[in-house]
């Protein structure tokens, strides 16, 4: 089977993007078809797969595979670049237009005139709630903000948000002295988070400057995540490092984002998507 693909970044967080209004796959097979496609020696290489499908509620609808093949429940990087696309593409005329990801509509507007130059996507709002995570034993507790969290031979003091995907951020005084191939594995699969997490180390540079590295849940080590950086944002809002209603500044492996975390607990992410190369991958059943 030729599989026809786009392969775009959202600050080094690469993807590989299947149009599913002209080509259509068998659900049994997306795990797999993600594993294959993401693997960077036998495949194309990405952080994993993407389906931009037709929706029912909203102009497009977007499913996210990780690249061990579990399906994500969001991702900020990839809304932008699927904003990219469509709009380039032709499927939406209109630089304001909704997606849908999992159980929420998200609003993305295009930057621009010729070409797509950057994308806000209005994420939605900042879910403090522990049963949203989820995250136990702390269930008892409404929320987790600034809590210490033992993990065993380490411990960090951290906040939970979910922005349509769980994240505990960790604020550290400098992010380039964790050991993030050693502690990101251990936080993901604690018991401590069911449904597994994504974790961010956070440094505050400034009132409206952040910096921040993140494991992500089913992908590891990525040059950025979007959703990441919106809950770094918010946690840092709530603890009284930055300030609501303005654009802070996240620096990221792969780049810069501008957050803001409003009065309303809404969350606006804007930053660049890139389109990498377009082509077909050949896809043969297998084993793995």
């Amino acid at each position: 089977m030729h599989i026809p693909f786009s392969k775009m970044h959202g600050l080094g967080n690469s993807y590989i993007y299947i149009n599913m209004f002209t080509f259509q796959l068998p659900e049994e097979m997306l795990p797999k078809l993600a594993r294959k496609m993401a693997d960077v020696y036998t495949g194309i290489g990405a952080d994993g797969m993407v389906l931009i499908c037709p929706s029912q509620r909203a102009e497009v609808k977007m499913r996210i595979f990780n690249k061990d093949g579990s399906e994500g429940q969001n991702c900020g990087n990839a809304l932008r670049c699927v904003a990219k696309y469509v709009y380039e593409q032709g499927m939406v005329r209109q630089k304001q237009f909704q997606i849908e990801i999992g159980d929420r509509l998200v609003k993305a507007v295009i930057h621009g005139e010729t070409s797509v130059e950057t994308v806000t996507i209005h994420m939605g709002r900042a879910d403090l709630d522990n049963a949203s995570i989820p995250i136990v034993p702390l269930h008892l507790k409404p929320q987790t903000i600034g809590e210490l969290l033992d993990f065993g031979t380490f411990s960090f003091v951290g906040t939970a948000v979910s922005m349509g995907n769980p994240h505990i951020v960790f604020i550290v005084d400098h992010v380039s002295e964790i050991l993030l191939e050693q502690v990101g594995p251990v936080i993901e699969t604690h018991p401590m988070f069911p449904q597994q997490v994504n974790a961010e180390f956070v440094q505050i540079i400034s009132d409206n400057k952040i910096c921040m590295r993140v494991w992500e849940r089913g992908s590891g080590i990525t040059k950025a995540c979007g959703t990441g950086a919106c809950a770094a944002v918010v946690a840092a809002t709530l603890l009284g490092y930055v300030k609501k209603n303005t654009d802070i500044t996240v620096v990221l492996d792969g780049g810069e984002l501008q957050i803001c975390y409003d009065e309303d607990e809404q969350v606006y992410m804007t930053g660049s998507a890139i389109e990498i190369c377009t082509g077909q991958f050949f896809y043969q059943d297998g084993k793995k």
